[in-house]
């Protein structure tokens, strides 16, 4: 039976199906159907021995074998007599039946329990003269009986014996314990997974037990929840085959030990010290206590730990009577509060039994999902993370930390005028965003004179940027102003205050630094969407957050010719246009850029979206000598597109002398374009205002072609020297 395909279902708390289905595809399941309360699929034995190894939020694995009808004692023993228990169970097996439901014929559980062991004792008996014996603790096989009122009674073989939350590690148990399998739907649900492949760390300030902890900790290094079981439902089942067993544990403890190195730090704290002392029991029994950091810390000195964002996933106490629920209302707006002053950049998941407390938080949820424990419904917050305040370099090289204005009256007539013109933007591009899937572009570039700023949205973020009034403006005005901006953006797009990101945009000379200017070091990333794919912004510790809006046009056409090709980014910043690339089909790229944090970022955007190795090197060089380099050596390699984006001036450290496009342009171009392939497409483009291209310095035979009206997108329309482009290539036929 182990080769043989066997329709499964595997169950799961409700709300979790989706969940579910996405694990048993990735197992290796077909003809995957959610259903409520679990999943309906196909599986052979190797499919059954990976659910229940790697499944997070799976409860039982079942293998229905019959409905068979219960109106009457005859009939369901007679239907029960009939089933071939002989396929599954040994003659001097042991077996256990778990039996749920009655009616007017089986009044009770353990009535319609010992009629299922007797019908399965009588057929062996029958058969082989031998029979099994009863085990409840661990019977090679465990049945599976659920009654249900006029449809009767369905029968299983209860695959994971043990339910599969239980993992194995727990050697404590606090007080009102989250269910392993609903920790891992939380943390999936928050987007956990993706956060942590991107270096993010998280932070449980109400840790219990330390069951969020430890999940978010095997579920980052790939550990399968069920290495640590010694026993499973289908091991003394008669289709179970050792081998097929042997080697997929064999490949999950290799994935374990590989996914080690991937663990970001996690923090667990409890101001209660025994809940304190279980989770540090838990954690060091699941094998964890490297990478989890547990303390005694009381809510209200939650503190952001330094380095890079990521998560705060919290299940707070919960009462179940009215006055214990009045006394709690105090500790969620304290962690609403802590979660507003003090995780500035951090996403976070409240998970409670008390929807009636999250208003308390005082935090307006981004989702709002309902997942049961239980029986007992519960509601799952996601937030999004605050904004900092923002420190900027004025011309002088000094930083200075510029907080915007509080919001002005919403009503006052120049907030009323901003709000009409958001809302009118909006309108006009709302076509354009529906059919293009649009969320992220410029809704307002200075439309008025004396709203000097630029409005772009990120999905649910706004990126305010204030531009610096000139001198005779006087600054109590502009300040009047841009707290009426403050006060419009709310109320024209429905989003709350926290979602807005403010700063001020300066003029720097060319001594001050380059294209993509540092303001601060505090590593506050979210992740934003851009045709189906997914980038790590970050709009606390430079002017550009990481995802240039203006060149979304470009980044979709080097999509849509990308497939089967190699591809070359110059100057690859964050390396959007490389993911758009892979995203593409392209068979290869490369991104080059010299900055060491641009690669990561660039690289975990790659990771974000489920491409790495080989395929997609990162390089960290200067792109002027790497691509001397490449040509000079005569064995570089060949490209079928190349974007070269380079900034308009820089003086990195590590560069011989400064950059500057306008003497070096026809140097790069030459270059790039000697690596192209015969029909390949070279893609050159700058932000520069002032630049001119010199094509009489380029190589003769280069054809050019200026795009720049084709690369500006409706919501750049208003400001079409934002950037220039032109193609490159040595044919003249062909707009690729």
């Amino acid at each position: 039976m182990s080769a043989a395909w066997m329709t499964l279902f595997a169950s799961s708390p409700r709300g979790m199906e989706s969940l579910l289905a996405d694990e048993l595809r990735q197992a290796g399941a077909r003809r995957v159907r959610p259903l409520t309360a679990g999943v309906s699929f196909e599986g052979d034995f190797s499919v059954v021995c990976r659910v229940c190894l790697h499944s997070r939020v799976a409860s039982r694995l079942l293998l229905p074998l019959a409905r068979v009808p219960a109106d009457d004692i005859e009939g369901l023993d007679q239907a029960l007599l009939e089933l071939p228990w002989e396929d599954h169970l040994r003659p001097d097996g042991t077996l256990a039946v778990d039996f749920s439901g009655t009616n007017a014929v089986v009044r009770h559980t353990r009535f319609g329990a010992v009629k299922v062991k007797d019908a399965v004792v009588d057929r062996l008996r029958e058969r082989t003269g031998m029979r099994p014996s009863v085990n409840f603790e661990r019977p090679d096989l465990r049945i599976h009986a659920r009654l249900t009122e006029g449809r009767g009674v369905d029968i299983g073989i209860d695959l994971s014996g043990e339910a599969l939350h239980r993992r194995g590690y727990r050697v404590q148990v606090g007080s009102a314990p989250l269910k392993e399998n609903l920790a891992a739907a939380i943390l999936m649900l928050a987007g956990w997974p993706e956060i942590a492949r991107a270096g993010g760390r998280l932070l449980d300030p109400m840790c219990g037990s330390g069951t969020l902890l430890i999940e978010a900790a095997w579920m980052a290094g790939d550990v399968a929840p069920g290495l640590s079981r010694e026993h499973f439902g289908f091991m003394g089942w008669l289709g179970h085959d050792p081998g097929i067993w042997r080697g997929i544990v064999a490949e999950a403890r290799e994935r374990a030990r590989a996914g080690r190195g991937a663990i970001p730090a996690i923090f667990g704290f409890d101001k209660d010290p025994l809940a304190v002392g279980a989770a540090m029991e838990n954690v060091a029994s699941a094998g964890m206590a490297s990478w989890i950091e547990v303390g005694k810390r009381d809510l209200e000195h939650l503190e952001r730990p330094m380095g890079v964002a990521g998560l705060v996933a919290v299940n707070p106490p919960y009462g179940e009577r009215q006055g214990e629920i009045e006394r709690l209302r105090s500790t969620y707006a304290l962690l609403g509060n802590r979660l507003r002053t003090r995780m500035h950049g951090w996403q976070a998941a409240v998970f409670t039994a008390a929807p009636e407390l999250a208003a308390s938080l005082g935090v307006k949820p981004r989702v709002a999902r309902t997942l049961y424990n239980g029986a007992l419904p519960c509601r799952l917050l996601l937030l999004d993370p605050v904004a900092a305040p923002q420190v900027v370099r004025g011309p002088d090289g000094v930083e200075e930390t510029v907080a915007a204005p509080e919001p002005g009256d919403p009503e006052a007539p120049g907030a009323v005028m901003f709000a009409n013109r958001l809302r009118k933007n909006r309108k006009r591009l709302d076509r354009w965003l529906r059919r293009e899937e649009v969320s992220c572009y410029r809704l307002y570039d200075a439309d008025m004179p004396e709203y000097a700023v630029a409005v772009d949205v990120y999905g649910p973020w706004i990126h305010l940027q204030e531009y610096r009034p000139p001198a005779e403006v006087d600054p109590q005005v502009a300040r009047r102003r841009l707290g009426e901006v403050l006060a419009a953006i709310p109320v024209a797009l429905g989003i709350a205050p926290e979602q807005i990101h403010f700063k001020t945009r300066r003029r720097q000379s060319e001594g001050a630094g380059g294209q993509y200017r540092k303001m601060g070091e505090l590593g506050e990333f979210v992740t934003v969407e851009e045709g189906g794919l997914r980038f790590w912004v970050n709009f606390t510790d430079s002017l550009d957050v990481g995802l240039f809006l203006d060149h979304a046009p470009l980044r979709r056409r080097i999509r849509n010719t990308s497939g089967g090709k190699r591809f070359l980014n110059l100057f690859g910043y964050t390396g959007s246009a490389t993911v758009h690339a892979a995203a593409g089909g392209a068979k290869a790229t490369v991104t080059v850029d010299l900055s060491r944090n641009y690669l990561e970022w660039a690289g975990r955007n790659l990771a974000l979206n489920g491409f790495s190795g080989l395929a997609h090197r990162l390089v960290r060089a200067d792109c002027a000598e790497w691509l001397a380099e490449s040509v000079e050596s005569g064995v570089g390699e060949r490209f079928d597109i190349i974007l070269l984006d380079p900034p308009t001036f820089s003086n990195s450290a590590r560069m011989e002398r400064p950059f500057d496009l306008q003497r070096e342009h026809p140097t790069l171009i030459g270059l790039a374009a000697r690596l192209l392939t015969p029909d390949g497409v070279l893609f050159f483009s700058n932000n520069s205002r002032r630049f001119r291209l010199d094509q009489e310095a380029l190589p003769e035979g280069l054809s050019v072609r200026e795009i720049t009206r084709e690369t500006i997108g409706p919501d750049f329309q208003g400001n079409p020297r934002v950037h220039s482009c032109w193609r490159f290539s040595w044919r003249e036929e062909g707009r690729g």
